[in-house]
């Protein structure tokens, strides 16, 4: 069987490394005793598929894995199962099973979103409009040990100004990707303002097909079983 797992990044736990969260998962999942599936050859390894890497430091409210089970498993009890063998901040909050041919998270999520907060500038909603009027947003990135210059302006979605010092933020993650940090900072050098990023807590990731959204709980799951209660 096959299911989908949705988890939170939350605190302090958040300076810990996305090899680090899957180590702690994968940790998790022996300490309940999950029965996962391996891989075949010299080297098995379980069938846990993880969706996009979170960066050091960020925080999320929406992180997803995939994982194959090689027998049965109460799933209305396996987010507490987990969540109690896991580091304080991380918390698995839904369980969903899959269709056999659902594709991979990270082909399937097509945008994400940010709450994220800025350091104070004034007029911050002005400065964010005005960076958006810009006809490109160019950012300075490493690719393959060197640095490029990339125009980032095709990976906004949107961008809304909340409380005059943070902002809702939605981004594209295909073709490609950029962190919330990295907008700010070519809207700021776009118009002469410096926007520095405090705090970013990833909110929601989406799965887009047919002009509709779905939630990756929600995409490419099959109708659950009712689990049969103990007389």
């Amino acid at each position: 069987m096959k299911l989908r797992l949705k988890y939170t990044k939350l605190g302090k736990i958040r300076w810990i490394s996305h090899r680090d969260v899957a180590r702690a998962l994968e940790r998790a999942l022996r300490v309940a005793q999950v029965p996962l599936a391996f891989t075949e050859g010299f080297t098995p390894r379980p069938r846990v598929s993880f969706g996009l890497a979170l960066a050091t430091g960020h925080e999320s409210e929406a992180e997803y894995l995939d994982l194959v089970l090689a027998g049965e498993y109460a799933l209305d009890a396996l987010p507490r199962a987990l969540s109690d063998a896991l580091p304080d901040g991380i918390d698995v909050v839904g369980a969903a099973p899959l269709v056999d041919r659902a594709p991979a998270l990270q082909e399937a999520v097509t945008s994400v979103e940010w709450q994220v907060d800025v350091l104070p500038v004034p007029d911050l909603d002005a400065a964010i409009a005005a960076g958006l009027d810009q006809p490109a947003l160019e950012t300075t990135r490493r690719r393959k040990g060197r640095e490029v210059l990339e125009d980032v302006r095709p990976v906004v979605c949107s961008i809304v100004v909340k409380d005059g010092a943070s902002v809702h933020m939605e981004l594209h993650t295909q073709p490609r990707s950029a962190k919330p940090g990295e907008v700010l900072t070519a809207i700021g050098q776009s118009i002469g303002v410096e926007l520095i990023e405090t705090r970013a807590i990833r909110t929601n990731q989406w799965i887009e097909r047919d002009g509709a959204r779905h939630e990756p709980l929600d995409a490419d799951t099959r109708p659950r079983v009712p689990e049969a209660r103990a007389s």
